[in-house]
């Protein structure tokens, strides 16, 4: 993962710097600590799509992707997208997917069938349906018809914060990605692969955070 950053730096000549060992003092400049209010937990924005007609053309928009919401994980775990995530990542080669599967292409934005634009909301997009593709017209009539409205995104993180959440858990807030693909899903889910290398960081972490507390204290303990 990317390396984290905070403004926060401790004073000098206090009595945390002088019980503390400089790795402490490190990962404390590394993370910042706060609850999140339920107010600010989404389960998954619902941002339905829309259809229309122009020119004889078809097409399927929305957003793919929401700033500032709060999306829960597991129990403790949270994640939001910070509105500069997109910078310079549209410009590479994306496709538009019916539910992350990479056989039904909907658009390219290479081919110039998918267009996505960055606003304040989040990461909007429009895709031209193919009329001799069935699986494509086939989600256009759920779409208008309401039956599919939800979106999601595939991508590689280069850049997040973590947030060590003071009742326990942690909050990342994504910087700078990488994008791959976009997708209109029936359940905008997070896939088990993602839930997994998740679990895993926090995982690391929290062992981090055990072992430099135990060491710190047997310092301590010893007089060092």
């Amino acid at each position: 993962m990317a390396g984290r950053k905070s403004d926060f730096t401790l004073p000098t000549n206090t009595l945390d710097e002088l019980f503390s060992s400089q790795e402490e003092r490190d990962e404390a400049k590394l993370s910042k600590i706060r609850d999140i209010p339920l107010s600010e937990i989404d389960d998954f924005p619902d941002h339905p799509f829309q259809v229309r007609e122009d020119g004889g053309k078809r097409y399927i928009e929305g957003y793919f992707a929401v700033f500032d919401s709060t999306y829960e994980m597991w129990p403790g775990a949270y994640e939001t997208i910070d509105p500069s995530a997109f910078d310079g990542a549209l410009g590479d080669d994306i496709r538009c997917l019916i539910d992350h599967d990479t056989r039904l292409v909907l658009g390219r934005n290479r081919s110039g069938t998918l267009m996505l634009r960055v606003d304040e909301k989040g990461l909007w997009g429009s895709v031209e349906i193919n009329p001799d593709d069935q699986d494509a017209m086939n989600l256009y009539a759920r779409v208008q018809r309401g039956d599919v409205s939800q979106c999601s995104f595939g991508f590689d993180i280069l850049e997040e914060e973590t947030e060590y959440l003071e009742k326990g858990g942690v909050h990342w807030i994504i910087k700078k990605v990488k994008l791959y693909e976009v997708s209109v899903v029936t359940f905008p889910a997070y896939e088990e692969t993602g839930v997994t290398a998740r679990r895993q960081d926090y995982e690391e972490m929290t062992h981090r955070k055990n072992e430099l507390w135990r060491e710190t204290m047997r310092k301590k303990l010893k007089g060092e």
